[in-house]
């Protein structure tokens, strides 16, 4: 009995093997001989930016056409030339995004009502009590964003505050998910006007917390009202890349400011000039 038992066992396990077998010939499915030549040629950062999980998968999509070599906002220009060899395709457009913070308030500016005392990570100390400083919207400073580029393309500056390097930049969005004040927004680098700021109070009474907060003045959608308008206290970018700084030219804090070619924020003429290097002290809470 034992002996038919085994021997009924192995016949079935036969037969599911030579049946796995056909159903494998059968549902194979034949890879693109050039998939292995598109990875090749990628950069192999598997960032993101492209839309795609990693390198392999935004091959994938080349092959099936869903997407164009210029896609890959970290390949070069030469790179994604010959990659548009490899697929005999053009190259394609796409348009260049990049990361932006929506704070300016640095150490120099931005008052603290608590001294953290911890990990030295933003999202450490945002679950203390927000991370203590005086704007709740505001920069914690500890450079998580910084530290989980890939690209090299954030810098702390003196003022414990996040710098992008718009040129190295690729838009992978890490630093988006790495803040947890939610201050990294990815946008067409041809975009001019920016808001500097996600603090949706209202009034004088912030300065005494950032000298550089939106107050909710609105002269910014009054000078330029094709430009902007006013949500939540703060401006809405209606027409970002328009050439017109009318609505910065107002603004008392800078708190909305024109990008120059070079990726750096440029303040209106009627913006308080910051004289102040060092760090504010602690304020009482």
């Amino acid at each position: 009995m034992l002996v038919t038992a085994v021997l009924a066992m192995g016949a079935l396990a036969a037969i599911l093997a030579v049946l796995l077998t056909i159903a494998a010939n059968y549902l194979a499915v034949e890879e693109d001989e050039r998939l292995d030549a598109l990875v090749e040629a990628l950069p192999g950062n598997n960032c993101g930016a492209c839309g795609q999980p990693g390198c392999r998968g935004f091959a994938e999509a080349l092959l099936t056409g869903s997407v164009q070599p210029a896609a890959c906002t970290v390949s070069t220009a030469e790179e994604k030339s010959h990659i548009a060899d490899l697929l005999g395709v053009a190259v394609g457009e796409a348009e260049r995004r990049v990361a932006r913070l929506a704070c300016a308030g640095g150490s120099n500016v931005a008052r603290l009502r608590a001294n953290y005392i911890g990990t030295p990570s933003c999202t450490a100390a945002a679950m203390i009590s927000g991370g203590g400083k005086g704007c709740a919207w505001g920069c914690l400073g500890y450079g998580d964003c910084a530290r989980i580029c890939k690209f090299d393309a954030i810098q702390m500056n003196e003022h414990d505050l996040p710098e992008v390097l718009e040129d190295a930049c690729t838009a992978c969005g890490d630093c988006v998910e790495a803040c947890p004040k939610d201050l990294f927004s990815l946008v067409p680098a041809a975009d001019r006007l920016w808001v500097a700021c996600r603090n949706e109070a209202a009034g004088d009474g912030l300065l005494e917390d950032c000298r550089v907060a939106c107050t909710a003045c609105a002269r910014c959608a009054f000078d330029a009202p094709d430009l902007v308008s006013m949500a939540d206290n703060l401006p809405v970018i209606v027409d970002s890349q328009t050439a017109d700084r009318a609505a910065i030219e107002r603004c008392p804090t800078g708190a909305i400011v024109w990008i120059d070619d070079a990726g750096h924020p440029q303040r209106g003429r009627g913006a308080e000039v910051i004289v102040r290097q060092g760090a504010l002290r602690a304020g009482p809470t």
